[in-house]
């Protein structure tokens, strides 16, 4: 029988991932095919400027964890993993996909963004999507562009009527 004090420890893990899952939009599962201690200190200044945080948990504590949630991602947890999360949906996994391709050891398997499970096809389009303030301006340059082709059309009926 194990020692309460590990059984504690544990529970507290648990505890922690389930707190992250839920307080994050996105949860990223991401597998280490031998990453050096310098490329994972990169890879959390990456996670870290984008407000992220990358951690690594046993399997079976983030299966128990997602298991009281009712998340089954029991098939995609083996072997090792680390997984990022953050409170934006895409920033993580922007920074994790650029990284993933400077760096063929790490490999993006599998997330929960916005509380559902996402393939990895949906987090490679995910990860193409411009940054906020990037979607920010192209709205603010098509709202402008609109603008200006109305001005144009009331300054072309204006001298249409001065014509006549």
């Amino acid at each position: 029988m194990a020692n309460q004090k590990i059984l504690d420890q544990k529970q507290q893990t648990i505890d922690e991932i389930v707190e992250n899952v839920k307080n994050s939009n996105s949860f990223i599962f991401l597998e280490n095919h031998g990453l050096t201690v310098a490329e994972t200190m990169e890879l959390r200044r990456a996670l870290k400027e984008s407000n992220s945080e990358l951690k690594i948990y046993k399997n079976t504590l983030v299966n128990r964890a997602l298991t009281s949630m009712n998340i089954d991602l029991s098939a995609e947890l083996n072997g090792p993993k680390i997984v990022a999360f953050g409170t934006d949906a895409v920033e993580p996994i922007k920074a994790v996909s650029k990284f993933a391709e400077k760096h063929p050891n790490l490999e993006v398997k599998i997330g929960i963004v916005d509380g559902e499970i996402t393939d990895l096809a949906t987090l490679k389009k995910l990860a193409t999507i411009p940054s906020r303030e990037g979607l920010l301006t192209m709205f603010a340059g098509g709202l402008m562009g609109i603008a200006r082709d109305f001005a144009i059309c009331l300054d072309l009926h204006a001298k249409n009527l001065e014509e006549k």
